[in-house]
């Protein structure tokens, strides 16, 4: 008698775990992050508890939703590659069907929460999010361009624009240059990542800028997205009409992954990298610290 299916005999709690992979909870943080000091900029002081509460969950189904369909998506690469082939859908503990189910679920969800308790604006802006993160990059440029992550990280950006819509039901120059900090902030972190595991992407056949460019190459662009993230980091400081206190760490932050940026770009080694990617982390959530810090001063 052959071997029962391993999905039946998987507890609960397992599965519940697996589930909860899905939604990537480690990327939704850091998305997170950005959205919450945003609304505290757009409200030019503390936003209401609940409308901070209501826009984080709202947000957080939305990309955990957008996550469980790029794992349903790339469930092939994933498994070739060492990085992720610990994925729920890689080791059995749902099905793709189940798995594409909740996503979809999560969307819906994540749609009718923020039309209901926060505005039309903010839900828009993150299923709109999740369908540039689904049919743009993973469906399209994660596997066949260099520019995969460049295009692509828009999406991851996004956030910043819901946390400004749900305080002011608009958007303006102050939401879109912070969506471009976001946005030229995303190479530099993840090529940084992709540089340790290009061999992991070659043997996949995804076209990461390191596993198909040289380190050198490599280097040389995260260098320059990085000069320009810094750049448009000091623009938001008036265009927000930010003080001091966020100026001066937009600075300081900023010198700091310029010279790691450089460090990479005189040694592009793995070491070095991940000391930039580890910083890339570190520095998004102190400049957006910054910002909260700079409001209530």
């Amino acid at each position: 008698m052959s071997a029962s299916p391993q999905l039946p005999l998987l507890s609960v709690r397992a599965r519940a775990a697996g589930y909860v992979a899905l939604t990537k909870p480690r990327i939704i943080e850091l998305l997170l992050v950005t959205t919450v000091p945003t609304m505290f900029v757009a409200e030019q002081g503390v936003p209401s508890v609940w409308l901070m509460v209501a826009t984080v969950l709202g947000g957080t189904l939305a990309a955990g939703g957008a996550n469980a369909v790029n794992m349903v998506v790339d469930r092939d690469i994933d498994a070739l590659m060492e990085r992720t082939r610990d994925r729920p859908l890689v080791t059995g503990v749902m099905s793709p069907r189940d798995a594409l189910v909740f996503a979809i679920a999560l969307e819906v969800a994540a749609f009718a929460w923020l039309v209901a308790f926060v505005n039309l604006l903010s839900a828009l802006l993150a299923v709109s999010a999740t369908l540039f993160y689904v049919f743009v990059y993973t469906l399209w440029l994660k596997r066949t361009s260099t520019q995969n992550i460049v295009i692509g990280g828009a999406a991851g950006a996004v956030p910043v624009l819901v946390g400004w819509a749900a305080v002011t039901n608009s958007l303006g120059w102050a939401p879109i240059v912070l969506f471009l900090v976001i946005f030229f902030w995303t190479p530099p972190h993840f090529w940084a990542l992709a540089i340790r595991y290009r061999d992991d992407y070659a043997n996949a056949e995804v076209p990461m800028l390191p596993a198909v460019a040289s380190l050198e190459t490599t280097a040389r662009r995260i260098l320059l997205y990085t000069v320009a993230l810094v750049a448009l980091t000091l623009v938001f400081g008036p265009v927000a009409d930010m003080g001091v206190i966020y100026l001066a760490s937009a600075l300081a932050l900023g010198v700091v992954f310029t010279a790691f940026a450089m460090a990479v770009r005189r040694d592009p080694s793995e070491g070095t990298a991940m000391r930039l990617f580890t910083y890339s982390i570190t520095y998004v959530t102190l400049l957006f610290g910054a910002i909260v810090v700079d409001v209530l001063a």
